[in-house]
């Protein structure tokens, strides 16, 4: 998995500095309506974190997916949204070509997705531009989790994961979405793979300021 909170070396182009916890967290869709809506994909069926800040960091499209999960929820990747053909006549939307901000107006979930609106965005032509751009938020204006056992995907990677016995299982390199819950994949320094279903009656303990998880897992499972 790609590693979601890297930002750009340089700023963005409207000069606001990118956060150093930037998490990419949706990527944003066709545009809605004639006045500057755009429909925005979130990576998790819980998209709070579009909706606990409205400043969105937004970095060109490219084919290198990511995901954050909602507390206690297995996360998706998703692929960068198709590009819809110009009408006759119209005039090409610009695409976005350099990291910038949005300062957005308002956002609400729409069916399995969000419509938003964004200050400067104010027709059609500019909510196309925005399509298939990325869309990350500071890992710290997240929501805090509901309880003690709801975790965001993005604190689990690189946990080192240990059995009862003490015995390393390796490190969450990522997690896999089975629907009725998640996988943690923990890789050993040798390179041996290993799917641990997260969920209460295989996992013991999960300590982010530890950097650690227990499991009821043997090595050779």
């Amino acid at each position: 998995m790609n590693d979601r909170a890297a930002a750009p070396s340089a700023g963005l182009d409207d000069d606001i500095a990118w956060p150093e916890d930037a998490v990419e967290v949706a990527r944003i869709g066709e545009a809605w309506g004639i006045q500057g809506g755009f429909k925005v994909q979130p990576f998790s069926g819980d998209p709070q974190a579009l909706f606990c800040t409205k400043r969105w960091f937004l970095r060109p499209a490219e084919v290198q997916p990511g995901a954050v999960a909602r507390p206690g929820a297995s996360a998706a990747t998703a692929a960068p949204a198709a590009k819809a053909p110009a009408k006759s006549g119209a005039p090409a939307a610009v695409r976005l070509s350099a990291p910038r901000t949005l300062k957005i107006k308002h956002a609400r979930e729409q069916g399995d997705g969000i419509v938003a609106t964004a200050d400067g965005i104010t027709d059609r032509n500019g909510a196309e531009a925005l399509r298939g751009a990325r869309v990350f938020v500071s890992r710290s204006a997240f929501p805090t989790p509901d309880s003690d056992d709801e975790f965001y995907w993005i604190d689990l990677i690189g946990l080192t994961t240990v059995n009862r016995e003490g015995e390393v299982l390796g490190t969450v390199a990522d997690l896999i979405d089975t629907g009725p819950h998640s996988v943690l994949r923990c890789v050993d320094e040798a390179g041996v793979e290993r799917l641990i279903p997260f969920v209460s009656a295989y996992i013991d303990s999960v300590s982010l300021a530890d950097k650690r998880i227990v499991a009821d897992w043997g090595l050779d499972y």
